[in-house]
């Protein structure tokens, strides 16, 4: 099996195979029942035949990879919870359950988004796979077992109007539709709801986080009441007749106005009622706009459940060193820890600085790539004990488990004779005796300055004496 060598801190190698073998595989189908959410809205009870894909056998290093093919078993159908005209996404995700040299989960996560628009009850798509993994990097046999399967629906944030004739809206006696009214009315799809009957109502059902009433605001419209869910709104009454100040409008006609909204609501299915408060004023409905913020998560209430109703499986998993034991670096041969540059001058052949082989630090990457809350995260086995290669400076010897700690010798060679004397100043005589030289006394001082004055005295005398026999020869001749 070809091999790299990497260098760690110019003083160790390690091996580590760049081949592995390929990975055998099993494939089980798996049946589940779905209930609750997502499959109450549609055909009740859901079944799924799934197919689970789970290496056999891998070598260290090597991701334990999980594939999940999702498919629908029968005519039985997820279904759409509410009406969304903007569709929607559904999200699955798988339980896999990992004992044995690990104990732990995997997850799988897949999700595709709904197309289109959708009423209560439109069948659902299934994403095509979902999948997970673990990394490996310890030797081992594990089991793997497939467990529950959970279907979201994650309805997308919108905005969407409903026109006051749409089949969702319910009205009390006393209302006339009028269509087509002039587009410079600005009703929306040019049509409105109207009633003159004090008491008469419109009850509409929807699914968001939010709504607003929208009508016109006229001079011949009267009070509205609103109550969302059975209790009042906020505020509980409108007049279209007059301006937010209060103050009356001169408007006639003055369509595809926000008369009322609200926001702030849970997630979910509520129902908003206009009712027209004084006989002989208008009551006026255009449309309803039905608001939807982005959510953090999916709806609880439109989750399904999955449990298996076929034979239970698992299967097992070898997870083998692959010919070539990955050598883990010592603590001696990580970057951050390279030997002593400059041992002190010890000869003696006492060993010093023992190195333990169960002291390696632990590959990261175990596997719990996604551990369910609660679950206990795979814990790989303990490791074996590194091989340790010989560096310049140490001679390392790996023993059994079990048997004392390897200590390492260090071997030390003087590479100069000290230059720095051990003493601040040289010592009198021949001998190195440790005495500092005695002082140079004042006398030396005085003798020296006397010789030089001597010296010039003389040399002033030389030349007078020069002079002289000049002189003289000059009176003789």
């Amino acid at each position: 099996m070809a091999a790299l060598a990497l260098g760690l801190a110019g003083t160790a190698a390690i091996v580590v195979p760049s081949v592995t073998a390929q990975a055998n595989t099993a494939d089980l189908v798996v049946d589940y029942a779905c209930q609750q959410g997502v499959a109450t809205s549609g055909s009740g009870t859901v079944y799924l035949r799934t197919k689970l894909t789970v290496p056999t056998t891998l070598n260290v290093g090597d991701p334990l990879t999980v594939a999940w093919k999702l498919n629908y078993k029968d005519a039985t159908r997820l279904g759409a919870p509410a009406r969304l005209p903007n569709g929607g996404r559904i999200e699955v995700t798988g339980r896999v359950n990992l004992t044995g040299s690990w104990i732990g989960q995997l997850q799988p996560k897949g999700s595709v988004d709904q197309p289109g628009a959708m009423i209560k009850g439109t069948p659902l798509k299934l994403p095509d796979s979902i999948a997970d993994f673990a990394y490996t990097d310890r030797e081992g046999t594990l089991t793997v077992k497939p467990g529950k399967l959970f279907i979201d629906f994650r309805p997308p944030a919108s905005e969407v109007m409903v026109n006051d004739d749409d089949s969702a809206i319910t009205y009390s006696d006393g209302w006339e539709n009028l269509e087509g009214q002039p587009s410079g009315d600005n009703d929306y799809h040019l049509d409105l709801h109207r009633t003159t009957v004090a008491g008469a109502w419109a009850s509409f059902t929807f699914t968001g986080t939010g709504v607003d009433y929208v009508g016109q605001r006229d001079r011949r419209a009267g009070p509205i009441d609103i109550d969302v869910d059975g209790q009042p709104g906020t505020p509980p009454r409108i007049d279209p007749s007059t301006n937010d100040d209060g103050t009356p409008v001169n408007d006639a006609n003055r369509g595809g106005q926000t008369l009322w909204k609200f926001r702030g609501l849970k997630y979910g299915e509520h129902t908003i009622t206009i009712k027209n408060v004084e006989d002989g004023k208008w009551g006026q409905l255009d449309a309803f706009r039905v608001v939807t913020r982005e959510l953090a998560n999916p709806p609880q209430e439109y989750r399904a459940e999955c449990t298996l109703i076929s034979a239970p499986v698992a299967v097992q998993v070898t997870i083998g060193g692959g010919g070539e034991n990955p050598v883990s670096p010592s603590p001696d041969s990580s970057p951050d820890a390279s030997p002593d540059a400059s041992p002190s001058p010890d000869t003696s052949p006492s060993p010093s600085g023992s190195v333990s082989p169960s002291g390696s630090p632990s590959p990261s990457g175990s596997p719990s790539a996604s551990a369910s809350p609660g679950g206990q995260s795979p814990s790989p086995s303990p490791s074996r004990s590194p091989n340790l290669s010989a560096t310049q400076n140490y001679v390392v010897a790996v023993v059994p488990q079990g048997s004392p700690s390897p200590t390492a010798t260090r071997t030390v060679t003087l590479t100069a004779t000290p230059t720095v004397a051990q003493v601040a100043v040289t010592p009198q005589g021949g001998a190195q005796t440790g005495e500092a030289p005695e002082r140079m006394a004042a006398s030396g001082v005085l003798l020296i300055g006397s010789g030089g004055a001597l010296l010039v005295i003389g040399m002033l005398s030389g030349v007078a004496m020069l002079r002289r026999r000049a002189a003289h020869a000059g009176e003789r001749s």
